[in-house]
């Protein structure tokens, strides 16, 4: 089995920062992409951020140039760099990623648990 911890969530001001991470863990014999994904009360689930093995990066509009998605492949743990936050960033915030557990197998999404984000006065 594959676990995905998320954490680095909490309460913040907006102008704030937050740093997110998610360590993957289990039986993985590779990782694809990484990312992070969002929801808010009464809306879907969308992407925030996401990164390949090889470094490659894309981001919602809303986040760009606000946050930075990172990985370390070593320790299966991606990042989530949030700067300048906004109340609008208030969200549930869900780790992704796309592992292979086997040469065997091929690779299928894990998700996390989730970590609160909220940004607020």
């Amino acid at each position: 089995q594959v676990q995905l911890v998320e954490s680095g969530g909490g309460l913040v001001q907006p102008g704030g920062s937050l740093r997110l991470s998610c360590a993957a863990s289990g039986s993985i014999f590779s990782i694809n992409a990484m990312g992070w994904y969002r929801q808010a009360p009464g809306k879907q689930r969308e992407l925030v951020a996401a990164i390949t093995s090889g470094g490659s990066t894309n981001y919602a509009d809303s986040v760009k140039g606000r946050f930075t998605i990172s990985r370390d492949n070593a320790k299966n743990t991606v990042y989530l760099q949030m700067n300048s936050l906004k109340p609008e960033d208030t969200a549930v915030y869900y780790c992704n990623a796309d592992v292979r557990r086997s040469y065997y197998e091929r690779a299928r999404d894990y998700w996390g648990q989730g970590t609160q984000v909220t940004v607020s006065s």
